[in-house]
C-alpha cells in the first residue's frame, strides 16, 4: 500500500498504482503557477495501470474548520481540475524533476479520466444545522461544469466506501 496524507486524511492506494501529491510538485510551484495569478492545483493524482485510469482527487475536510470562502465549491473544484489538466502536457515536456515528468507522461497516456471531490463535513447534524453542503446538489453542479472532462464526477466521503482506495482520518 502507498500512503498519502492530505489535511488530516490518509489515503491508501494499491502498491501498483502511481500516486503523486500534485500541489507539491516543483513544476507546479516554481514554473506553472507563475504564468498568471489564480492558478490552482488538485491534491492528488492517481493512475491505475490495470485500467489506464487517471484519478484527479481534491480533498476538502470541513470537520473542524467550516468553509469560509464565499465562492461556490463546485466552481472552485472545476477551476482546479481545469488548471491541473492544463499543466500535464507542459510538465511532460518541461518538468525539471524526473518523477514529475514520468507522472505527467502516465497521465497523458491514460485512456480514462475520473475526477473526485473527497468532502468531509461535520458529523453532528440537526434540523437547525443540516449539512452545510449538500453532496447531491454539489455533484449535479460539478457534473454540469465538468461534463466534457468527466461526465460522471464523484463526491465521496470516508463512509462512502465506493472508491478503489482506502481513506481514514483523525479528528472530529
Amino acid at each position: 500500500m502507498q500512503r498519502h496524507v492530505v489535511d488530516r486524511l490518509t489515503f491508501e492506494f494499491p502498491k501498483e498504482w502511481k500516486v503523486s501529491c500534485y500541489d507539491s510538485w516543483s513544476f507546479y510551484r516554481n514554473q506553472f503557477i507563475r504564468m498568471w495569478k489564480g492558478i490552482k492545483a488538485l491534491d492528488l493524482l492517481a493512475v491505475d495501470p490495470s485500467t489506464k485510469t487517471v484519478w484527479l482527487i481534491e480533498v476538502k475536510d470541513y470537520r473542524s474548520h467550516q468553509r469560509t470562502k464565499p465562492s461556490d465549491l463546485g466552481e472552485e473544484f472545476a477551476h482546479k481540475v481545469f488548471d491541473t489538466l492544463a499543466a500535464f502536457l507542459p510538465a511532460k515536456l518541461h518538468a525539471n524533476d524526473d518523477n514529475e515528468q514520468r507522472m505527467a507522461l502516465e497521465v497523458c497516456r491514460a485512456s480514462k479520466l475520473r475526477v473526485v471531490l473527497h468532502l468531509e463535513q461535520p458529523g453532528k447534524r440537526t434540523r437547525l444545522r443540516p449539512q452545510a453542503i449538500n453532496p447531491v446538489d454539489l455533484t449535479q453542479k460539478i457534473r454540469q461544469l465538468l461534463k466534457p472532462i468527466d461526465p460522471h464526477p464523484l463526491v465521496f466521503e470516508m463512509k462512502s466506501k465506493r472508491y478503489p482506495w482506502t481513506v481514514y482520518g483523525s479528528g472530529p
